[in-house]
């Protein structure tokens, strides 16, 4: 019966430890996009390098015909 004394309050810290940290996490932007970072993987880089072709007798860079 003793340690019911310690194990409640002891429970109720930890409860409200839990409940600030979820609250921490939530206001830091833990769950904002949890999908976005993953997709954007998949995706291209919207820089797109122009393409030059290099003569191999002059030496010259040329720009590629489309």
């Amino acid at each position: 019966m003793e340690s019911l004394f310690i194990l409640i309050p002891l429970a109720v810290l930890f409860i409200a430890l839990a409940i600030r940290l979820f609250f921490w996490a939530v206001d830091s932007g833990q769950f904002d996009d949890l999908e976005g970072p993953a997709h954007s993987i998949l995706y291209e880089d919207k820089t797109i390098k122009p393409e030059t072709d290099t003569c191999q007798s002059s030496g010259k860079k040329k720009p590629l015909e489309s």
